[in-house]
């Protein structure tokens, strides 16, 4: 039986899509762009060994976010692509160098599993391979005159990644070609070897610019089905202390909330929201206040657990918002950091995540700072179908 080997590109900077992350480590619909390509390739049978290619700046970032995969080396790659898959191929060549190889863009994340076996069995036919989209609309090319000329779209090809090729041609084209090639197919086709390309998807789309992220939602995402819709609310009284815990920050305060767990009245009533979203009862159902393992817990190992549970019921969180009810300590201050603790262990961009804060007008019991309040509630939506299926 033939090995294939997969080379998972993901060393660009990713400038034109905006802020100074890179896409590639960005959160899309619930997890780091990175892993949706890797757990395509690591996870399908025909694949024998994953190598991702990172910047050496990502190096630690990647290793955590692919570290429960088992078949997966990273590898530090170039200033530019072709030089990264060059020496991604030399990692490989050192080793047991495989019969075949697919390269793939990072930055692709609807990679299916039947793309991956249509490469693999054209391999059996030609040096080369790649799924290509035929162009659709009107092409212009621009001239010197500052005017617009039309071009025969007739033969004209939209070409994605992977990329696949018999592994010692590739490799030996990439050792011969001098300067940064526009893909590997020009590698390839500088080689004089046969190409195939064969049907595109439109879910292989790649990520470049900002709204190409929602772009590419719409088209991972499940056809329209009803939301989940929870609610959740929690009371810890007050104690004298000098901080309290409020949705995962700690806030320096003459008073202290008393409970089980670190009493993080905001996380309580948002796991309980989440859980009552998917009818999978309350916190105390999961966590029970009397069992000695929760003594002191923080709340972020409820939060998580009900994260977790969402995505094994086959949903994805759309957006949370969280309302604290209390005269003091302040909230805006805390705010921003709230809002960033939270969308990082839920795994959420900023923008899906609301924190905000009011009183009593000095009524009832948190008016009377006795204790402080939380309400929240929680959309969940169908989650896009996971990475590598059909």
């Amino acid at each position: 039986m033939s090995q294939t080997i997969a080379i998972l590109v993901a060393a660009g900077r990713g400038a034109r899509a905006g802020r100074a992350t890179p896409k590639q480590y960005r959160n899309f619909l619930g997890r780091p762009l990175l892993r949706w390509s890797a757990d395509a390739l690591s996870g399908h049978d025909k694949i024998d060994r994953l190598i991702v290619a990172v910047g050496k700046d990502y190096f630690a970032v990647a290793a955590d976010m692919l570290g429960d995969i088992g078949n997966v080396d990273i590898v530090t790659g170039g200033v530019e692509r072709s030089e990264t898959v060059k020496l991604a191929l030399e990692t490989v060549a050192a080793g047991n160098p495989p019969d075949y190889v697919l390269i793939h863009d990072a930055a692709r994340p609807g990679l299916s599993a039947s793309m991956i076996d249509a490469l693999i069995q054209t391999l059996s036919e030609t040096d080369a391979a790649a799924p290509a989209l035929s162009m659709a609309d009107a092409v212009k090319r621009s001239t010197l005159g500052g005017d617009y000329e039309d071009v025969d779209r007739k033969d004209l090809w939209r070409v994605q990644t992977p990329q696949a090729f018999q592994f010692p041609k590739i490799l030996a084209a990439h050792r011969a070609y001098t300067g940064d090639a526009v893909d590997d197919l020009s590698v390839a086709r500088a080689a004089e070897l046969s190409i195939r390309l064969i049907p595109g998807d439109e879910a292989l789309m790649k990520i470049t610019y900002p709204e190409d992220f929602a772009v590419a939602e719409r088209l991972l995402t499940p056809p329209f089905a009803a939301p989940r819709i929870g609610t959740g609310f929690d009371v810890h009284a007050l104690e004298p202390g000098d901080s309290l815990w409020l949705c995962g920050v700690e806030v320096p305060h003459s008073q202290t909330l008393k409970g089980h767990s670190d009493a993080d009245v905001g996380w309580h009533a948002l796991t309980d929201a989440i859980l009552g979203a998917l009818a999978a009862g309350d916190i105390g159902d999961h966590f029970s206040p009397s069992d000695p393992r929760w003594a002191g817990a923080p709340s972020s190992t409820f939060l998580d657990f009900a994260r977790q549970l969402v995505a094994e019921c086959g949903f994805r969180i759309a957006n949370v918002d969280v309302t604290l009810i209390c005269e003091a300590p302040k909230i805006a201050p805390h705010r921003d950091a709230m809002r960033a603790a939270t969308a990082d262990l839920l795994q959420l961009s900023l923008d899906a995540v609301s924190i905000k804060a009011t009183t009593t007008e000095k009524l009832g019991f948190t008016g009377r700072s006795e204790g402080i309040a939380a309400q929240a509630s929680v959309s969940l939506v169908a989650a896009p179908s996971f990475p590598g299926q059909t």
